[in-house]
Formats: structure tokens, sequence, C-alpha cells
């Protein structure tokens, strides 16, 4: 099987994905989020309207 080509990243304007503008220099590094501590925590959502009282 041959060898895969090495993608380049996009150099025209119409860059659309942040990897490709932040090497362009058009936009700042962005941060990279924090893992979640305890992921198994329930999302803390206000109850709905509809709930029975």
């Amino acid at each position: 099987m041959p060898e895969p080509i090495p993608l380049r990243p996009r150099t025209d304007d119409g860059a659309a994905d942040a990897r490709s503008l932040e090497q362009m220099g058009r936009i700042e590094p962005q941060p990279i989020p924090e893992p979640a501590t305890n992921p198994f925590l329930e999302p803390d959502w206000p109850p709905p309207d509809d709930e029975p009282a």
C-alpha cells in the first residue's frame, strides 16, 4: 500500500478552521480546555417548566 501524502496547511484567505487561521497568523493560539475533574456528574440544568408541582 502506498504511503499517504502528508497534508499541508491551507494558505488561502478562505481558511475557516482555527488551526489553519492560527498557522497563518490571523488569530491568537486557542486555549486547550482542561479535562473534566469528574465527568460523571449530572448536568446542572434548570428544572423544566412543565414539571408537576
